[in-house]
């Protein structure tokens, strides 16, 4: 029988082995080139797909580049570069009319027509939890409203302070800038609260809308700058840090290490995962029409509740870990991509930005973030880790929670980011919308 001859590998020059050794993310840099060249002619020459692989391969493209840029500019890199370069350069190039329609309408089709931002955030929440050690989930869970709390007042009268050094009429700065900062982002915050306040004034939602959003955007910046200043801290001062663990424990490095500890990767657990993700997901939205919690926080309850009770089988867990950390770890930076096209509106930011704007948001999200810090060294709670939680009470929603974790390093973290996002901000529109009607 004649043998069949096997051609020999290809072995490539020197040079072109050193250009395969850089990487644009996870990708070597020619096969990076290659990919943007076909996906830039494709859009070009109206032949992108306006569908989830379109989109998937828009965003992943520049989500791997503007992540590599800002991991590697000074200073940048120190304060969450990669999360704000991938926010904002998209968001940019949008509002300067550069990012080319095929390309927008794809990303619009992954974003919007897919939901991938709640497939994301459910599989983190799903994930975070059921992977998180339980003693470290119930702690946390215990503890961190007080900060929160206290976060919420010190908040607000450090930015009604501020508005009032600056001149603004104290109404004005608490109903137009505090709230939006505070409220849970532009779905679940701005686009509420502005339907009611319109209601009370007598005024348009869109002429509330364009006052309510640049102060979310602006403390969702300021949010986001300042936990990758809080990761920073954590590494230069390493006592003051759980590296995502919220409450101090005799047993601390123990609980950390169970943590991090990693477990053998199985690839139909990790399709489980997903589907329980995808369950936990659908439990929360059909229970918030009969509990009136809203169906992220409801399936935050659901995942400790299952967590808590020992419930789910080991291995299950692991699965629905495993797919979270393959989500977290590759598609963390193209979903912020997606993010800055749709939900970050570059010419109202701008717009809006006056030095005095700017300093009143900031004052009311860097008091909110200092009070946990020093609410966490009063209860024995890593300062670092508690600060981020109360960073996230002043994010763009689920948006938010992405970036101000993504810059910090602390995606298991979730599931308190949206306690701390959703609870928090449904309690700010509460009680803004009665304020309102009671003062009118």
């Amino acid at each position: 029988m004649e043998k069949i001859a096997v051609p020999k590998a290809v072995s490539l020059p020197n040079p072109m082995r050193k250009l395969f050794d850089i990487t644009i993310g996870p990708v070597p840099l020619p096969i990076y080139l290659v990919i943007a060249l076909v996906g830039m002619g494709a859009a070009y020459t109206n032949k992108l797909p306006i569908d989830m692989i379109g989109g998937f391969a828009c965003i992943m493209l520049m989500g791997f580049l503007f992540a590599e840029i800002g991991a590697r500019v000074p200073f940048l890199k120190h304060i969450g570069g990669p999360a704000i370069l991938c926010l904002f350069i998209p968001s940019a190039m949008l509002g300067y009319g550069v990012l080319n329609e095929e390309m927008h309408q794809a990303i619009t089709a992954v974003m919007k027509t897919a939901n991938f931002l709640y497939l994301y955030i459910a599989c983190l929440v799903a994930g975070s939890l059921l992977g998180m050690n339980r003693r470290v989930l119930i702690q946390g869970f215990l503890r961190m409203f007080v900060p929160l709390a206290a976060g919420t007042v010190a908040a607000i009268s450090a930015g009604l302070l501020a508005g009032a050094a600056f001149g603004y009429d104290m109404k004005h700065t608490f109903f137009f800038i505090i709230v939006p900062i505070m409220g849970d982002g532009i779905g679940e915050g701005v686009l509420p609260t502005s339907i009611a306040y319109s209601e009370i004034l007598g005024k348009t939602q869109s002429e509330i809308i364009a006052q309510l959003i640049p102060a979310a955007l602006i403390g969702n910046v300021v949010a986001i700058v300042s936990s990758g200043i809080l990761k920073r801290v954590g590494e230069t001062h390493p006592t003051f840090t759980g590296n995502g663990l919220l409450v101090r424990d005799g047993n601390d490095a123990e609980l950390l290490k169970l943590q991090l500890a990693e477990k053998p990767i199985e690839f139909p657990l990790m399709g489980a995962g997903l589907l329980i993700a995808c369950g936990f997901f659908i439990a929360g939205a059909f229970l918030a029409k009969f509990t009136g919690i809203p169906g992220p926080i409801m399936m935050i309850i659901i995942g400790a509740l299952l967590k808590i009770s020992n419930l789910m089988p080991e291995k299950t867990e692991r699965g629905a870990y495993h797919m979270y950390r393959f989500i977290a770890t590759n598609l963390t930076y193209p979903l912020l991509v997606g993010l800055g096209v749709l939900y970050v509106p570059w010419n109202q930011l701008i717009a809006a930005f006056t030095i005095s704007y700017f300093i009143i948001c900031a004052v009311t999200v860097l008091a909110m973030i200092l009070s946990g810090w020093f609410v966490a060294s009063l209860m024995n709670m890593y300062p670092v880790d508690t600060a981020i939680v109360n960073a996230c009470h002043s994010g763009l929603g689920g948006t938010g929670d992405v970036a101000i974790l993504s810059a910090s390093n602390r995606m298991e973290m979730m599931p308190f980011a949206q306690i701390s996002t959703r609870i928090g901000g449904a309690g700010m529109v509460v009680m803004a919308v009665f304020l309102l009607k009671a003062i009118m």
